[in-house]
């Protein structure tokens, strides 16, 4: 009786085993694809700021584009109104702050606070945009297809 209670024990807590991680490693990739939604939003702007083609394009849709200043723009015409401001001094900061992150299936969907800063002739003023992007995943790696920024309004006023 002995050997048969042992075993059953051991039977149970392998399956216990096996269906705890079985449970988790769904958790863990959701949790894993949201870190990596942010990131690649984070990448974007990085590329930006250094004005690196490059990797820019390696983490945009090639169907990508952007709503932002009122405007439509495609990757590269994004990336030029960029590097234009970058050349005449302008210097910018982006943060990703409070990403709101939601998954279906191989598309995603990210809103986030953006507090940052343009610099210019003129000295640098604190910005802050509310921004949204959707992505999706191709060959295990999150682009963005759409990105939207809309300059928050300052208390009080514009």
């Amino acid at each position: 009786m002995t050997r048969y209670r042992t075993s059953l024990i051991a039977t149970i807590a392998l399956l216990t085993t096996t269906i705890a991680a079985a449970a988790a490693g769904p958790a863990n990739q959701a949790g894993a694809d949201k870190t990596q939604v942010t990131e690649t939003v984070r990448s974007m702007f990085a590329a930006l700021a250094a004005n690196d083609a490059d990797k820019f394009r390696a983490v945009l849709a090639p169907d990508f584009y952007a709503f932002d200043v009122g405007k439509r723009f495609t990757g590269d015409a994004l990336l030029e109104l960029i590097k234009t401001a970058h050349a005449a001094g302008n210097v910018y900061v982006w943060t990703v702050n409070e990403p709101d992150v939601h998954i279906s299936g191989d598309i995603a969907w990210i809103a986030y606070v953006n507090r940052g800063s343009i610099t210019d002739a003129s000295g640098t003023e604190n910005v802050t945009w509310l921004e949204s992007a959707v992505l999706q995943k191709e060959k295990g790696a999150w682009r963005i297809r759409f990105l939207h920024s809309t300059r928050a309004v300052k208390e009080g006023g514009n």
